[in-house]
């Protein structure tokens, strides 16, 4: 993981909690709107990948067990993790790329809806992403998986050589003659393993995303209505093949890329086509980046432009993120893949306690303000949920009084204590267990390893009935507290 040069640690706060009547005379506990629902106050649980589903995507009783833990703490609206659209193989992430998911969802939708006695409104983050390798063994990589072509023959200077010949002769020589003889692309698949971009249009499936995904999203969006769920989430952010239409490095020469309008056109006919698909009872809300952080990435007036648009196209509301891209990920190991949360702007993303002077929260607040402005200047008023490093009442509090959003989102905070929002709402706040930014929760995510939290996974292991990880030495979820 990237680490700014300046090492300062900042520890978390818990500020002054509010009593009972405090909070319920907030700004954070009063009810808003989002499209065709009313939220009873301004909390949000983010979309997080726990690692619960099975290889084939489908709900688990470890996966139940996460949002039930959740609703339990009743925040007004809790997002389910990324969940991919397309009917392939993705590991042990949620899918809902076919009508056979649909039982499992549903029942995830009961669990949520019984745990928190109807108060959450449930909400599931939908997904699209490329192909992306692990990083091959040297050996293998020029014994197997490397396409010879004609440049390659000239840069051996034997025409008529054949091909083994030259995968040998490649692999014999150093990283100062590789760089002269493999292209860029050739050179990141070798060293990080390769990925595929939105950019790569000679390939006819990636030519063809603009009249694919559109009804994928739909048919999505259509079986989390029936499943039950409040709205849908379109995953707009960080690395993955919505967010890489609307970057400034997506070149497409067909009119889904270059200028703003191009980039945009994509996601908003994506918007479009799902809001026809669900109809108007169901919230249609989407996740950009206020700013990729990245070299030559989209900055926040690009953002500012994008929720426009969006927010024309009929979304109910914009969830801002930042950074977390593969474009500056750091290099992985021989057999793994590349993680987007390791470079600078994973950092800006997901930043730990040891920072730099403006420290790890709420690190997404001035941006957040500046789209939200943005947005009303153009006489649109949908709601705007900001995360990043949020965790005391104070802090959330002031950013609503302030107008840098109208809603927000607890994700690391959520984890360490669930009942973050119940214990708050009836003036026991003192009560809250602080995330502490340690990022420990990430490290787990970045192997593949089920999520949890270092605060409670090794708490009252002898509870009975409690679900342990794969390894046997951590619980799943957190410690029950009761009012």
């Amino acid at each position: 993981m990237w680490r700014p040069l300046e090492r300062i640690r900042h520890n978390s706060a818990p500020a002054a909690w509010p009593t009972a009547e405090a909070a319920a005379k907030s700004r954070l506990f009063s009810p808003i709107r989002v499209g065709p629902v009313v939220l009873a106050h301004r909390t949000w649980v983010p979309a997080m990948v726990p690692w619960r589903a099975t290889e084939n995507g489908d709900v688990t009783p470890e996966v139940l067990g996460w949002y039930e833990r959740f609703a339990r703490g009743r925040p007004a609206a809790l997002v389910v993790e990324a969940t991919g659209i397309r009917d392939v193989p993705s590991g042990p992430l949620l899918r809902i790329g076919h009508d056979r998911f649909i039982p499992g969802l549903t029942e995830l939708v009961r669990v949520v809806r019984e745990a928190s006695a109807g108060h959450t409104r449930l909400f599931i983050q939908i997904i699209d992403f490329l192909t992306i390798r692990r990083r091959p063994d040297p050996a293998k990589f020029f014994e197997r998986y490397l396409t010879i072509t004609p440049a390659h023959r000239a840069a051996f200077g034997q025409s008529e050589a054949g091909e083994s010949d030259i995968r040998h002769w490649l692999a014999s020589l150093d990283a100062h003659a590789l760089s002269g003889v493999l292209t860029e692309r050739e050179a990141e698949a070798l060293q990080t393993g390769f990925r595929e971009r939105v950019t790569d249009i000679d390939q006819p499936h990636v030519r063809e995303l603009p009249q694919v995904l559109p009804a994928l999203f739909a048919q999505a969006a259509e079986r989390a209505r029936r499943a039950g769920f409040d709205g849908v989430e379109l995953h707009y952010a960080h690395a993955y093949t919505m967010a890489s239409f609307l970057s400034r490095l997506n070149d497409r020469q067909d009119g889904y890329g270059g200028d703003l309008e191009g980039r945009v056109r994509l996601p908003r006919e994506v918007c479009i086509r799902v809001r026809a698909a669900v109809g108007c009872d169901v919230v249609v809300g989407c996740r950009i980046l206020t700013e990729e952080c990245i070299d030559g990435g989209s900055t926040l007036a690009d953002s500012a432009f994008f929720a426009c648009e969006l927010a024309a196209a009929g979304l109910d509301y914009i969830s801002l993120s930042r950074g977390g891209k593969f474009e500056d990920a750091s290099q992985p190991k021989v057999g793994e893949a590349a993680y987007p949360y390791t470079g600078q702007s994973g950092y800006e993303c997901m930043p730990s306690y040891y920072s730099d002077a403006q420290g790890p929260f709420g690190r997404n607040l001035g941006p957040a303000a500046q789209v939200r402005a943005r947005l009303h200047a153009r006489g649109f008023h949908t709601p705007v949920v900001v995360a990043g490093g949020i965790h005391n009442f104070a802090q959330a509090e002031a950013a609503l009084a302030a107008g840098q959003a109208d809603i927000v989102g607890f994700a690391r905070q959520s984890l360490a204590d669930p009942d973050w929002f119940r214990k708050v709402r009836l003036g026991r706040g003192h009560e809250v267990r602080l995330c502490t930014y340690t990022n420990y929760c990430e490290a787990l995510d970045q192997r593949h390893r089920q999520v949890t939290c270092s605060r409670w996974d090794r708490q009252e292991l002898d509870e009975p009935g409690i679900a342990l990880s794969a390894d046997g030495k951590r619980r799943l979820t957190a410690p029950r507290w009761d009012a």
